[in-house]
């Protein structure tokens, strides 16, 4: 029985459907009670220059005819795929998997439900944290969320409309301000009752002001309603807030409806952009 295994196991097949996989997927691929088989397996298409080790029991396919095996860059989105396969990618990576992000991003941040130390990919960084609290629930946890196709993988993503809340939220780990509202900008729609609803969750005044305003500048380009704004508005911090945080120190446009001081390149860049 277990030679028959053994030929059942296409290796080959195996590297090319997996281009980034861990020790316990290889094993189940190869039908082993233990992992030691496995091992021996990734140790000899390393060897030959198949297969690079990422970290203990994680591993990447390496091309055929790569120059310097050792050294060949894994795509960070499937590393983050293959050590957390329930993970979602949110911040900006999800504005790079929906198409929209306007500059790269050396970091991708996986919210998930378990704590992981960060894996170094050479000038990439693949970052997991826990799904922010308000979202830590069976029901919630999803929501706002979506598959996307990439490489022959189905990878889960924060949609637009969680994107922006979470980058207002957040605004370092979409790579700014300016990258956010650059970005977001080329959304083709956004799901308004979807974006109130996760609003309503997170219940955050800055969020709400910081989304209030972006829906302002684009209210032709997302058809918002008047009435939207107005309940919008209604939630916004009653003293003056500054977005990000930091720019206290360096002062900013304030924007007298939501309450808030905002980088003066954020709001030329608004200004510039809608429509």
């Amino acid at each position: 029985m277990s030679a028959k295994r053994q030929q059942s196991f296409d290796g080959e097949r195996f590297l090319v459907e997996h281009p980034v996989f861990t020790l316990e997927q290889l094993r189940q691929a190869m039908r082993k009670r233990t992992p030691d088989s496995a091992r021996e397996w990734v140790k000899y298409h390393a060897r030959v220059g198949r297969v690079r080790s990422i970290e203990r029991a994680l591993y990447a396919s390496v091309p055929p005819g790569t120059p310097n095996p050792a050294e060949y860059v894994p795509d960070r989105f499937l590393v983050a795929s293959a050590v957390r396969p329930e993970g979602i990618i949110a911040y900006h990576g999800a504005l790079e998997l929906l198409g929209v992000a306007h500059s790269v991003w050396r970091e991708v941040v996986v919210q998930t439900e378990r704590r992981r130390k960060r894996i170094r990919l050479n000038a990439w960084t693949v970052d997991f944290q826990l799904i922010p609290g308000p979202l830590r629930t069976r029901t919630k946890k999803t929501l706002g969320t979506t598959p996307v196709p990439y490489r022959n993988h189905q990878l889960h993503v924060t949609g637009p409309e969680r994107t922006v809340v979470e980058g207002f939220r957040i605004p370092r780990l979409v790579g700014g301000l300016p990258e956010l509202v650059e970005s977001a900008a080329g959304f083709p729609t956004l799901d308004l009752d979807l974006l109130e609803t996760i609003l309503r969750t997170y219940n955050q005044k800055a969020v709400f002001a910081g989304v209030g305003w972006f829906l302002e500048q684009y209210q032709r380009t997302f058809y918002v309603p008047d009435d939207f704004l107005r309940r919008l508005a209604r939630r916004r911090p009653r003293s003056t807030l500054y977005l990000p945080r930091e720019q206290r120190m360096k002062g900013g446009h304030y924007v007298k409806r939501w309450n808030l001081v905002l980088p003066e390149s954020v709001v030329q860049i608004a200004e510039s952009n809608a429509g």
